[in-house]
């Protein structure tokens, strides 16, 4: 179905949609909003909408950012006064073209033309466009347009199936665009996306299994056991003598990683793939070292060719999705291996073995964690890859629970910790409304440095400051360690983490990648295959 108009639709549209979708809780209610939308809008207007409504400005791949803070939004509004020119309406296409101009403002005297820019919006704007606005600016959006409920409208208004609109959408890393080829070109437009080189795919995502045995009694056609490493995932494309590498989160981190370049080129027995690893930083006696002096190498635009010699790498790789015009990732683990094996020096390959026997699984565990690493990861020897899905094909094992949580806010400590913010509140994302739900607080976990350096941070991410409480954009990914999850009548989630402590910061994570709602209700549920549940009446 084509969108038949001009490509003049006033952003008010899309505010009113806003307004709409943070009204209603109902999915099929916001999933009719959207498609809506979306089916009024002029092919061109398509994609930024779909970006819009999901509170970004530009797609997960796209390497640019708007940098605009809480500070330079308030000084806009300030200087407005009471002068709004509502007479002259924004459309969807100005207001996108006016943040790729706030992206590429760098340099000198970036915040003043970023402020400009900020206030010719809002100069334009009605209050109910200013707010939206300032909300995607400050990626605050928060009206439960989560990715699932925007590939229903889409399937919605484009008439196309919904696992035609999934799949489509786990190869191509431009949900806007997405939207746009399924609205405007139909089921063939999406049938013809592949695997494109130098276009990150989103990585297979895995379970958590308690043991081997788990995995084994789930996998009936067999099992490999690869090492889980401490480290960070990546895809490294290649044709010819051009060579990328991304991150797990899809960002180019090429230049700060000079050695898996030059490995790139020299190591793998094609010059067309792509394929895909974990890089560990490497430190004495050949152990791994912590996983924040490895973000050091990848946050790396300086000097790099010295912090290579400081934090050396080392490559283990566990996958191949592309080969020489072939796109691998129908095709089952058994095969890619197969392929891998071929293409790469034995030495490079993730250790691995493949058993139905759970003590020999077991003690592989247990080798894995002396040699100073996460677990094993499980996966299914007739496994597709599955870009983006979470699922039972691949289990990850650890030697304790842990859980990726978003840091919503801080408190200013006390004692020792006066002048940092250093007692964390944990959330995790309700997957139905996008809304981050506080589980928990700790300030264990971390060194005198590292609470000065999250400070920092968080005072850059400020939203708002209520008594010895900031408020944050929720931005920063912890891995927290805990014992238990307990049942709480104090968060609206319903659930508290007993002793969490921070294990790590996950840089290589977004916020979307944190651990769910959903995720924490089916581990405290879990909790009781092992335990009696205590009933205390009514």
């Amino acid at each position: 179905m084509v969108a038949l108009s001009r490509e003049n639709t006033p952003f008010s549209r899309l505010a009113r949609a806003c307004r709409d979708l943070e009204g209603t809780t109902k999915r099929n209610e916001k999933t009719t909003i959207i498609a809506d939308l979306l089916n009024s809008l002029h092919p061109a207007e398509i994609a930024p909408a779909t970006l819009f409504l999901s509170g970004n400005a530009f797609p997960e791949s796209d390497p640019r950012v708007l940098e605009v803070s809480y500070a330079t939004i308030s000084e806009a509004e300030r200087n407005l006064g009471q002068a709004r020119l509502t007479n002259a309406q924004l459309t969807v296409l100005e207001v996108y073209e006016t943040l790729a101009r706030m992206a590429e403002a760098t340099g000198p005297n970036s915040r003043t033309r970023k402020l400009n820019l900020v206030q010719t919006l809002l100069t334009r704007s009605s209050k109910d466009e200013a707010d939206f606005l300032t909300r995607m600016l400050l990626r605050e959006m928060r009206i439960g347009v989560v990715e699932g409920v925007l590939l229903d409208a889409i399937s919605k208004a484009s008439g196309i199936p919904r696992d035609v609109v999934r799949k489509a959408n786990m190869l191509h890393g431009d949900i806007g665009d997405l939207a746009r080829k399924a609205i405007s070109e139909g089921v063939l437009g999406l049938e013809k996306i592949q695997l494109r080189l130098f276009v990150p795919i989103k990585p297979m995502l895995a379970e958590i299994a308690a043991d081997p045995g788990e995995a084994l009694t789930e996998h009936i056609d067999g099992t490999a056991f690869e090492y889980k490493f401490d480290g960070a995932r990546i895809q490294i494309h290649r044709s010819g003598d051009k060579i990328r590498i991304f991150s797990r989160r899809l960002t180019d981190v090429t230049e700060s990683l000079s050695d898996m370049v030059e490995f790139a080129r020299t190591h793998v027995n094609s010059s067309e793939y792509v394929i895909e690893g974990e890089a560990i930083a490497i430190g004495e006696g050949g152990r791994p070292v912590p996983f924040q002096d490895l973000m050091r190498r990848f946050r790396r635009v300086h000097e790099i060719e010295e912090m290579s010699g400081k934090i050396p790498l080392r490559l283990y790789l566990f996958d191949a999705l592309y080969l020489e015009g072939r796109t691998l990732i129908d095709q089952p683990y058994t095969v890619r291996w197969e392929i891998l094996s071929q293409l790469v020096p034995t030495s490079s390959l993730t250790p691995r073995i493949v058993t139905r026997d759970r003590a020999e699984a077991e003690s592989f565990l247990k080798t894995a964690l002396k040699e100073g690493h996460e677990g094993l990861m499980a996966k299914s020897l007739t496994s597709n890859y599955s870009p983006g899905a979470r699922g039972k094909k691949w289990f990850k094992i650890k030697s304790a629970d842990t859980l990726d949580v978003v840091i919503v806010a801080a408190d200013w400590g006390s004692g020792r910790r006066v002048g940092w913010l250093s007692n964390y509140h944990l959330a995790v994302r309700d997957e139905d409304t996008g809304e981050f739900m506080i589980v928990g607080k700790t300030f264990k976990g971390l060194t005198d440095d590292e609470f000065d350096t999250i400070t920092a941070r968080l005072k850059r991410l400020k939203v708002r400051e209520s008594h010895y409480t900031v408020h944050v954009k929720p931005a920063i990914v912890a891995e927290v360690a805990y014992s238990e999850v307990q049942k709480s009548p104090i968060y609206k989630s319903g659930f508290a983490l007993r002793f969490a402590r921070i294990a790590r910061f996950r840089d290589d994570k977004l916020p979307i990648d944190a651990n769910t709602l959903q995720d924490l209700r089916q581990r405290y549920n879990r909790q009781f295959e092992t335990k009696a549940r205590l009933s205390l009446g009514k």
